[in-house]
């Protein structure tokens, strides 16, 4: 979606996600808007204004006391001169001030005096986002109709510890903003999907597994489209190490087995994009102790046996979703061995790649892709993971309604 034309204020909160907002400023002026950036007094210990100004291409807004900002109660302007105000990263202080009606800086005393949305991304540590406090100003923000996107699951960047914390990723930002100010409807509304993503883990021994190659990054990032649509998304994800996309319920799971029975018991469905790399083969009677080499042994004989295959399941279930979208990673012969399983699995639609180890996609940040349907195929460019599922979340919405 274009935000051209769009004016966003967007508050930078002191917290080191504040570095995130360098992205988050790019990421929205390439869709056309105008960002207009407000720092706090801790926000510039982390980024400086310089780097903020030159990004956004704008004055940088830093204090309520400023002769030249305020000779027109610039507060109350820059509260009312925009179509949305986001504040990323929106720190617990900063939220505790909102939620308590101060206005002691130039930040809180926009907020204060708005008559327009507010987006807030929080940004903190897991044991402060877990504070009785915290959860009782974001109750009462939430009450007051504010809208919040994350935080999300990770590892912290200050203190290495992991939990709920994480500031939403800029693209996660950019897709809530342009939900807010759509006035398109959403196509999806209503309708069930179910989305697999990243690998499974077979295992051989309590500390070894078969697996494949997949970070699970197009997975999520399709899971997080459709919900931006208007779907309802259930997203089965094997082992992977991505905070879980924002408004999805996720189920996370270790083996092909368990991630078959989960999508099965998600069905009923509308949709199915099975794009998660399933291992193959399991081994048919996993130790339950770690195999130890024997001196003058060789390597001990694994008996494998095949997994399910979740796909063809799915394509030729009696719930069979009305859309089934499968994946095809292959390092040769892409269109021929994608058509191939398109027919093979009951498939409507293949997105198939070529993820020979020179392209660099097992893992990376871009993807190109080929989709091949019953009556022919198309070629996509080379475009980001978060691109190539927000294009084909577009395109499954479009063959819905045409189905």
């Amino acid at each position: 979606m274009s935000l051209a034309g769009k004016q966003i204020l967007l508050v930078i909160g002191g917290g080191i996600a504040a570095y995130k907002s360098l992205d988050l400023i790019r990421r929205l002026r390439e869709r056309g808007a105008c960002v207009r950036p407000l720092m706090t007094a801790a926000a510039q210990q982390f980024v400086t204004p310089l780097a903020v100004g030159a990004l956004s291409a704008s004055h940088v807004y830093t204090d309520l006391f400023s002769r030249e900002d305020e000779q027109d109660v610039g507060h109350i302007r820059l509260a009312r001169e925009c179509d949305l105000i986001v504040i990323a990263p929106a720190t617990a202080d900063l939220m505790a001030k909102m939620a308590n009606g101060l206005a002691d800086d130039l930040a809180t005393a926009a907020l204060l005096a708005r008559d327009k949305q507010v987006l807030v991304a929080p940004a903190m540590n897991p044991r402060m986002w877990e504070n009785p406090a915290t959860k009782r100003n974001v109750a009462c923000l939430k009450a007051d109709g504010i809208a919040f996107i994350g935080p999300m699951r990770g590892e912290m960047a200050e203190s290495g510890e992991a939990g709920l914390g994480r500031m939403a990723e800029p693209l996660e930002i950019v897709g809530a903003i342009e939900d807010m100010l759509s006035a398109r409807s959403r196509p999806l509304q209503g309708k069930k999907a179910i989305v697999t993503s990243g690998p499974t883990h077979e295992p051989i021994d309590p500390v070894r597994y078969i697996a494949n190659r997949s970070s699970g990054k197009q997975g999520h990032a399709i899971a997080e489209a459709l919900a931006r649509l208007g779907a309802e998304v259930t997203l089965v994800s094997g082992p992977v190490t991505l905070a879980d996309p924002a408004g999805v319920n996720v189920i996370h799971v270790e083996r092909a087995e368990d991630m078959r029975d989960a999508v099965l018991n998600a069905l009923p469905a509308d949709i199915a994009v099975m794009v998660a790399a399933v291992a193959d083969w399991r081994v048919a009677d996993a130790s339950t102790h770690k195999i130890k080499k024997q001196p003058g042994e060789g390597p001990p004989a694994l008996v494998l046996a095949e997994n399910p295959d979740i796909l063809a399941t799915v394509g030729h279930h009696q719930a069979r979703p009305r859309l089934v979208v499968g994946f095809a990673a292959e390092t040769q012969n892409v269109s021929v061995n994608g058509r191939a399983k398109l027919e093979r699995k009951g498939a409507d639609l293949i997105v198939a790649n070529d993820v020979s180890p020179e392209t660099g996609i097992m893992g990376g940040e871009r993807n190109s892709v080929r989709l091949i349907y019953r009556e022919g195929e198309e070629s996509w460019p080379e475009l980001s993971k978060a691109d190539v599922a927000a294009k084909l979340a577009e395109k499954i919405a479009a063959m819905l309604g045409n189905a």
